[in-house]
Formats: structure tokens, C-alpha cells, sequence
């Protein structure tokens, strides 16, 4: 079994080769809503988000380029998942113009986030700056066990 890929040779249809080009796709049958794979929800697959975690806080940072503070919504749903939705709405066409290009997506997006344990829903704070929203969680201090020490007799 060769470990380089055959571009340009026959089929190839080994189960163990990681190169063969028959790759089991376990999506292959499942039924996905219209909804989710109609062109206007673009936007929904382009929201990129970074999580980080510090020693106080998890920080997630969305770029939502163009959106007011008034277009998004920053949720906690079941005390535990972290929910930025919002809906970047389609530029009004004239009749007159001519496009040559539409590559900026439109149209809603959401992300979910389960966070962990030790985060504090109540405190959580978001702003929105330069198309930037920052999510901060802050995180509850782990309480470290009380040690004590039993002195050995004898």
C-alpha cells in the first residue's frame, strides 16, 4: 500500500488507506432543513468567534463587521450556554445599479457555546467595538480543600 495518494492512477477504495479517495461520509443520508442550507444564511457559517480563557475570565471575541450593538443579541440559556445570534441584513438593490461582485454574507447567524463549571452566568458583560463584540465570563475562584493535618501518635 503506497503512503502517496494516486492523483493520477486508478480509483483507489482501501478502507485503511488514509489517502484512498473513498472517504465514509456519515452525513451522506441525513436529511438537513432547507433552512440551514439556503444561500442566506451565509452568514451563519462565516460568524467567527474566538474563545479564550484566562485566569479570571473565558473571553469569546466575534468579528461582526457592519452591525450595530442593537443588531445582535448576547443570551444564557440554561444557565449554561453561551447564545450570539443576530441578523445582517441585505443592501437595498436599485434598478439602476450593476454588480459585478456580491461577496459580503447576509442574513442571521447564531453560535452556541456550552460553558464550563466554574463560570459565573450573573456577571457575564458584552460590548461592541470597531465590529468586534467581546463576551467576558468571568470564572468563580476554585476553592481550594481545606488541609488539615493529623498528627501520628505512638
Amino acid at each position: 500500500m503506497s503512503l502517496i495518494p494516486s492523483f493520477f492512477g486508478g480509483r483507489r477504495s482501501n478502507v485503511f488507506d488514509p489517502f484512498s479517495l473513498d472517504v465514509w461520509d456519515p452525513f451522506k443520508d441525513f436529511q438537513f432543513p432547507s433552512s440551514l442550507t439556503s444561500s442566506d444564511n451565509s452568514a451563519f457559517v462565516n460568524t467567527r468567534v474566538d474563545w479564550k480563557e484566562t485566569p479570571e475570565a473565558h473571553v469569546f471575541k466575534a468579528d461582526l463587521p457592519g452591525l450595530k450593538k442593537e443588531e445582535v443579541k448576547v443570551e444564557i440559556e440554561d444557565n449554561s450556554v453561551l447564545q450570539i445570534s443576530g441578523e445582517r441584513n441585505v443592501e437595498k438593490e436599485d434598478k439602476n445599479d450593476t454588480w459585478h461582485r456580491v461577496e459580503r454574507s447576509s442574513g442571521k447567524f447564531m453560535r452556541r457555546f456550552r460553558l464550563p463549571e466554574n463560570a459565573k452566568m450573573d456577571e457575564v458583560k458584552a460590548a461592541m467595538e470597531n465590529g468586534v463584540l467581546t463576551v467576558t465570563v468571568p470564572k468563580a475562584e476554585v476553592k481550594k480543600p481545606d488541609v488539615k493535618p493529623i498528627q501520628i501518635t505512638g
